[in-house]
């Protein structure tokens, strides 16, 4: 395809990531509509779906403190580790660690950037020092806090657009508990007046499980009455036959978030019956499906995307994935370690010849990460004939 082709609607044709978790450096030179990323446990693959959420983001402070509690990247001092209740975190140990955030779990003179390969579009993260004024007004809000040189920040620059995220920490060097950081980003966003943010672009994010049932229920009072649900059953019938005819939630999402809960009717049938009685298979094809159409004009981010799906229907999937990214103008990126998605999604790619699929292996050795790329004729090459490319 051509260079026109591979860029109309994508945010990110390329990739390059410098200086973030575990990536020292990091270039992807073709993103198709659909990337798929394989490669070893601890190559990296997540961290550049993360990479990309936070580009989304524009470096949201929200997004960068989502990150982290997803992966469990607390500091925890001493005593708070100690008074650690059995199954319960205390608010000293849930303290967010921001440095991992930063190759080399260090904020001292590092410096993240995420975006294409052409710096002008990148976004950039690094710690600053604050000004005596804004260290003067989280002092006087917030009494209790520190020495001034105990408070640091991080600074996302986007286009232009500048964002200061505060972050405190205790004498010990440990960041203060989670409520006083959010009350210290709230007082220097309320300074810095009517300054805009930069526009975030939509980014859904699926990890290697399947949706719960409120997020389902989410997503699908999003699309109900409207074309993305009748496409969200159709992707259904993947693995649970054309028998399948309608979908619902029931439940009150607003009074009970926990209680509520997908079902499915099926031809001839008088009952529905629960989604998840149908399998993990079926939930999560449901799940992708819902989320393709919550991410128009987006990204949406798949860890472990053949996880629950046969081997029998990752063509089909796929081909699905690359069709409605193409009709809501969604770019994909997953991550497998399956051989067997890797020939579904090369096959796929191959049969959507006006939509573009992308495969990159990600290696890491001696703590340096780089990315093989493959062509479409590559892949063609591959499925056909077994060639290993995980």
């Amino acid at each position: 395809m051509t260079q026109a082709t591979r860029q109309n609607g994508l945010h990110l044709p390329t990739l390059a990531i410098a200086g973030f978790r575990g990536v020292r450096e990091l270039t992807i030179n073709r993103l198709g509509r659909v990337t798929l990323l394989t490669g070893e446990n601890g190559a990296g693959k997540t961290t550049v779906l993360e990479a990309v959420r936070v580009f989304a983001a524009r470096g949201q402070q929200s997004a960068l403190t989502s990150l982290l509690h997803d992966r469990d990247e607390y500091a925890a001092d001493a005593e708070g580790e100690a008074n650690a209740i059995p199954g319960r975190i205390p608010d000293k140990v849930r303290a967010l660690d921001f440095a991992a955030l930063f190759f080399g779990r260090s904020l001292s003179k590092k410096r993240i950037a995420i975006g294409p390969v052409s710096a002008a579009g990148r976004l950039t993260i690094e710690e600053v020092a604050l000004t005596e004024e804004q260290l003067s007004l989280i002092d006087g809000l917030i009494p209790e806090l520190p020495a001034d040189d105990a408070i640091q920040a991080l600074l996302s620059r986007f286009q232009g657009t500048e964002q200061i995220h505060p972050f405190v920490l205790n004498d010990d060097g440990s960041p203060v508990d989670a409520r006083t950081q959010a009350q210290a980003a709230r007082i220097l966003k309320r300074a810095a007046g009517s300054k805009p943010s930069p526009p975030e672009i939509r980014c859904r994010s699926l990890g290697p499980g399947v949706l719960e049932g409120d997020q389902i229920a989410e997503y699908w009072d999003a699309i109900a009455l409207t074309d993305d649900e009748d496409a969200a059953v159709d992707a259904l019938k993947l693995v649970a036959g054309n028998g399948v005819r309608r979908a619902a939630v029931v439940g009150d999402r607003r009074r009970f978030r926990h209680q509520t809960r997908p079902i499915v009717r099926f031809k001839g049938d008088p009952d529905p019956v629960p989604l998840k009685s149908l399998g993990d298979g079926a939930v999560r094809l449901f799940g992708v499906a819902l989320a393709l159409a919550n991410s128009r004009d987006g990204f949406l981010v798949i860890d472990e995307a053949e996880n629950g799906i046969h081997y029998s229907v990752q063509q089909r999937f796929w081909r699905m994935v690359l069709e409605t990214a193409e009709a809501n103008n969604v770019q994909v990126l997953a991550t497998t370690h399956s051989l067997d998605c890797v020939v579904g999604f090369a096959r796929a790619a191959t049969e959507c010849e006006n939509i573009e699929g992308a495969l990159a292996r990600i290696n890491r050795r001696n703590g340096e990460v780089w990315a093989v790329e493959y062509s479409e004729e590559d892949m063609r090459v591959a499925a056909e004939q077994g060639i290993e490319v995980r």
